[in-house]
Protein backbone atom coordinates (compact mmCIF):
# COMPACT_ATOMS: atom_id res chain seq x y z
CA UNK A 1 0.00 0.00 0.00
CA UNK A 2 1.22 3.46 -0.68
CA UNK A 3 0.49 6.61 1.22
CA UNK A 4 -1.18 9.26 -0.86
CA UNK A 5 -2.04 12.88 -0.19
CA UNK A 6 -3.60 13.65 3.19
CA UNK A 7 -2.66 10.22 4.58
CA UNK A 8 -4.97 8.19 2.26
CA UNK A 9 -3.88 4.64 1.63
CA UNK A 10 -4.74 2.55 -1.42
CA UNK A 11 -3.98 -0.86 -2.87
CA UNK A 12 -1.13 -1.46 -5.25
CA UNK A 13 -1.65 -3.18 -8.57
CA UNK A 14 0.24 -6.20 -7.27
CA UNK A 15 -2.13 -6.61 -4.32
CA UNK A 16 -5.12 -6.35 -6.64
CA UNK A 17 -3.68 -9.06 -8.93
CA UNK A 18 -3.06 -11.34 -5.94
CA UNK A 19 -6.68 -10.93 -4.79
CA UNK A 20 -7.99 -11.62 -8.31
CA UNK A 21 -5.85 -14.78 -8.60
CA UNK A 22 -6.95 -16.08 -5.18
CA UNK A 23 -10.63 -15.43 -5.97
CA UNK A 24 -10.24 -17.10 -9.39
CA UNK A 25 -8.63 -20.22 -7.91
CA UNK A 26 -11.30 -20.43 -5.21
CA UNK A 27 -14.01 -20.00 -7.85
CA UNK A 28 -12.52 -22.75 -10.04
CA UNK A 29 -12.35 -25.16 -7.09
CA UNK A 30 -15.93 -24.28 -6.13
CA UNK A 31 -17.23 -24.88 -9.67
CA UNK A 32 -15.41 -28.23 -9.90
CA UNK A 33 -16.94 -29.32 -6.59
CA UNK A 34 -20.34 -28.12 -7.74
CA UNK A 35 -20.09 -30.24 -10.91
CA UNK A 36 -18.98 -33.21 -8.80
CA UNK A 37 -21.98 -32.82 -6.47
CA UNK A 38 -24.36 -32.44 -9.42
CA UNK A 39 -22.99 -35.64 -10.92
CA UNK A 40 -23.23 -37.44 -7.57
CA UNK A 41 -26.86 -36.33 -7.33
CA UNK A 42 -27.57 -37.59 -10.87
CA UNK A 43 -25.89 -40.92 -10.04
CA UNK A 44 -27.94 -41.25 -6.84
CA UNK A 45 -31.23 -40.54 -8.63
CA UNK A 46 -30.36 -43.01 -11.41
CA UNK A 47 -29.45 -45.74 -8.88
CA UNK A 48 -32.63 -45.07 -6.90
CA UNK A 49 -34.75 -45.36 -10.03
CA UNK A 50 -33.10 -48.68 -10.97
CA UNK A 51 -33.72 -50.03 -7.48
CA UNK A 52 -37.33 -48.81 -7.58
CA UNK A 53 -37.90 -50.59 -10.92
CA UNK A 54 -36.24 -53.74 -9.59
CA UNK A 55 -38.50 -53.66 -6.52
CA UNK A 56 -41.58 -53.21 -8.72
CA UNK A 57 -40.59 -56.24 -10.78
CA UNK A 58 -39.94 -58.31 -7.65
CA UNK A 59 -43.36 -57.42 -6.23
CA UNK A 60 -45.03 -58.37 -9.52
CA UNK A 61 -43.17 -61.70 -9.57
CA UNK A 62 -44.24 -62.37 -5.98
CA UNK A 63 -47.86 -61.70 -7.00
CA UNK A 64 -47.53 -64.17 -9.88
CA UNK A 65 -46.01 -66.83 -7.63
CA UNK A 66 -48.71 -66.36 -4.96
CA UNK A 67 -51.43 -66.67 -7.62
CA UNK A 68 -49.66 -69.77 -9.08
CA UNK A 69 -49.16 -68.00 -12.43
CA UNK A 70 -45.37 -68.35 -12.77
CA UNK A 71 -45.84 -69.09 -16.46
CA UNK A 72 -46.59 -65.39 -16.99
CA UNK A 73 -43.27 -64.36 -15.42
CA UNK A 74 -41.54 -64.37 -18.82
CA UNK A 75 -43.47 -61.16 -19.63
CA UNK A 76 -41.36 -59.38 -17.01
CA UNK A 77 -38.33 -59.71 -19.31
CA UNK A 78 -40.27 -58.56 -22.38
CA UNK A 79 -42.52 -55.72 -21.22
CA UNK A 80 -41.52 -52.21 -20.20
CA UNK A 81 -40.36 -52.66 -16.58
CA UNK A 82 -41.82 -49.30 -15.54
CA UNK A 83 -45.26 -50.78 -16.25
CA UNK A 84 -45.32 -52.00 -12.63
CA UNK A 85 -44.61 -48.58 -11.12
CA UNK A 86 -47.27 -46.15 -10.02
CA UNK A 87 -46.39 -43.39 -10.49
CA UNK A 88 -43.67 -43.73 -13.09
CA UNK A 89 -40.48 -41.70 -12.56
CA UNK A 90 -40.99 -38.00 -13.37
CA UNK A 91 -38.20 -38.12 -15.96
CA UNK A 92 -39.57 -41.18 -17.77
CA UNK A 93 -40.49 -40.55 -21.40
CA UNK A 94 -42.01 -43.88 -22.44
CA UNK A 95 -41.04 -45.54 -25.71
CA UNK A 96 -39.10 -42.84 -27.58
CA UNK A 97 -38.75 -42.46 -31.29
CA UNK A 98 -36.99 -39.09 -31.22
CA UNK A 99 -33.59 -38.61 -29.61
CA UNK A 100 -34.24 -38.33 -25.87
CA UNK A 101 -33.12 -35.43 -23.72
CA UNK A 102 -30.25 -35.91 -21.24
CA UNK A 103 -31.33 -36.80 -17.73
CA UNK A 104 -34.35 -38.81 -18.91
CA UNK A 105 -35.33 -42.47 -19.06
CA UNK A 106 -36.99 -44.16 -22.02
CA UNK A 107 -37.89 -47.68 -23.08
CA UNK A 108 -36.22 -49.10 -26.20
CA UNK A 109 -38.97 -51.56 -27.18
CA UNK A 110 -37.17 -53.32 -30.08
CA UNK A 111 -34.22 -54.16 -27.81
CA UNK A 112 -36.37 -54.57 -24.67
CA UNK A 113 -34.07 -52.25 -22.74
CA UNK A 114 -34.68 -49.47 -20.28
CA UNK A 115 -32.32 -46.60 -21.09
CA UNK A 116 -31.05 -43.68 -19.03
CA UNK A 117 -29.54 -40.79 -21.00
CA UNK A 118 -26.73 -39.36 -18.89
CA UNK A 119 -26.81 -35.63 -18.31
CA UNK A 120 -23.39 -34.74 -16.89
CA UNK A 121 -21.31 -37.93 -16.80
CA UNK A 122 -17.84 -36.37 -16.75
CA UNK A 123 -16.72 -39.14 -14.43
CA UNK A 124 -18.70 -41.90 -16.13
CA UNK A 125 -16.80 -44.68 -17.85
CA UNK A 126 -18.77 -46.93 -20.20
CA UNK A 127 -17.02 -50.08 -21.40
CA UNK A 128 -16.07 -50.59 -25.03
CA UNK A 129 -18.75 -50.72 -27.67
CA UNK A 130 -20.97 -47.97 -26.29
CA UNK A 131 -20.94 -44.79 -28.33
CA UNK A 132 -23.74 -42.74 -26.80
CA UNK A 133 -23.96 -41.49 -23.24
CA UNK A 134 -26.71 -43.98 -22.48
CA UNK A 135 -26.90 -46.54 -19.71
CA UNK A 136 -28.97 -49.52 -20.82
CA UNK A 137 -30.66 -51.99 -18.47
CA UNK A 138 -32.67 -55.19 -18.95
CA UNK A 139 -34.91 -57.18 -16.66
CA UNK A 140 -33.68 -60.74 -16.14
CA UNK A 141 -35.48 -63.64 -14.54
CA UNK A 142 -33.51 -65.75 -12.09
CA UNK A 143 -34.10 -69.48 -12.38
CA UNK A 144 -33.09 -72.29 -10.06
CA UNK A 145 -33.34 -76.07 -10.09
CA UNK A 146 -35.88 -77.29 -7.60
CA UNK A 147 -36.57 -80.86 -6.55
CA UNK A 148 -40.29 -81.48 -6.42
CA UNK A 149 -41.57 -84.99 -5.76
CA UNK A 150 -38.27 -86.58 -6.76
CA UNK A 151 -38.13 -84.71 -10.08
CA UNK A 152 -35.90 -81.74 -10.86
CA UNK A 153 -37.61 -78.74 -12.45
CA UNK A 154 -36.40 -75.29 -13.35
CA UNK A 155 -38.46 -72.57 -11.78
CA UNK A 156 -38.40 -68.78 -11.72
CA UNK A 157 -37.18 -67.73 -8.30
CA UNK A 158 -36.43 -64.06 -8.75
CA UNK A 159 -36.06 -61.09 -11.04
CA UNK A 160 -33.42 -58.40 -11.27
CA UNK A 161 -32.39 -55.46 -13.42
CA UNK A 162 -28.91 -55.66 -14.95
CA UNK A 163 -26.83 -53.26 -17.03
CA UNK A 164 -26.46 -54.30 -20.66
CA UNK A 165 -23.07 -52.61 -21.01
CA UNK A 166 -20.79 -52.42 -17.97
CA UNK A 167 -20.18 -48.92 -16.65
CA UNK A 168 -18.74 -47.17 -13.64
CA UNK A 169 -18.71 -43.71 -12.19
CA UNK A 170 -15.26 -43.27 -10.79
CA UNK A 171 -13.13 -40.64 -9.17
CA UNK A 172 -10.99 -40.58 -6.09
CA UNK A 173 -13.60 -38.38 -4.35
CA UNK A 174 -16.10 -41.23 -4.08
CA UNK A 175 -16.26 -44.99 -4.46
CA UNK A 176 -16.84 -46.30 -7.99
CA UNK A 177 -20.26 -47.70 -8.91
CA UNK A 178 -20.12 -51.20 -10.33
CA UNK A 179 -22.41 -53.93 -11.59
CA UNK A 180 -22.43 -55.70 -8.22
CA UNK A 181 -24.18 -52.66 -6.68
CA UNK A 182 -27.33 -53.56 -8.63
CA UNK A 183 -27.48 -57.21 -7.60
Amino acid sequence: MSAGPAGQRGYTLFELVVVVVVVSVAGAVFLDRLRLYQELAEKAVMETTVRLIKTGLQIRLAELIIENRQGEAARLEIDDPTHWLDPKPANYGGAYRDPPRPGNWYYDAPRRQLVYVVNSGERLEIDAGATARELRFQARLLRDRLKIGGATVYSVTGVTVVPVTPFRWSRSDYAPFSLSDLA
